[in-house]
């Protein structure tokens, strides 16, 4: 292992993983909001593709992946903050706006992911109800990851950002608008 490597990153390493699994998170939940509307929509009835399953194996993995996002700044050298940063919204004094919108947004998946085993409780039409507003909750994420992210400005990202969110605005759209969209 090249040792200079390891010091230059050390100090960061905490910020780094955060890094990583921020943008593991996006890119999961842009695909597990792909998966869900494909499976929601019109696109896959009738065709024989249960794709639950790989709907559920993304959720659950953003949701690991938005916990490592978060807690893995509680050993960040240079930000310093506390567990109350991390998990609740304008308590922090980095970038608070762009930081709450991540808070909020992250609590909203972590709270309505789950809530597909809790439908049977709840019932099917407010679960269905209540599950919409996941793609709210990942829109805010983008925008979280676009206003407080460090590469928010790298063309790796925005291309990365460009081929993971199109493709679920896109159904998203074709889902709520589908007249308009028809025209």
């Amino acid at each position: 292992m090249n040792t200079a490597l390891a010091t230059a990153t050390g100090p960061h390493l905490f910020w780094i993983i955060s890094r990583a699994a921020g943008t593991a998170a996006l890119f999961l939940s842009s695909a597990g909001v792909c998966v869900g509307l494909l499976l929601s929509g019109r696109f896959m009835r009738g065709r024989g593709a249960d794709l639950r399953p790989l709907h559920e194996a993304l959720s659950l993995a953003t949701i690991g992946a938005l916990l490592v996002h978060g807690l893995s700044l509680l050993g960040d050298k240079y930000l310093h903050p506390s567990l109350l940063d991390v998990v609740v919204p304008f308590v922090g004094s980095y970038k608070t706006g762009w930081t709450s919108l991540g808070i909020i947004a992250a609590w909203a998946l972590v709270l309505l992911g789950p809530s597909y085993y809790a439908r049977r409780v709840i019932g099917q039409k407010r679960w269905v109800k209540l599950h919409r507003f996941t793609a709210l909750a990942w829109i805010a994420g983008i925008i979280h990851a676009l206003g407080e992210g460090t590469d928010a400005g790298s063309a790796w990202f925005v291309l990365m950002i460009t081929a993971t969110t199109v493709p679920a605005l896109v159904l998203l759209t074709l889902r709520n608008f589908p007249a308009s969209v028809a025209k």
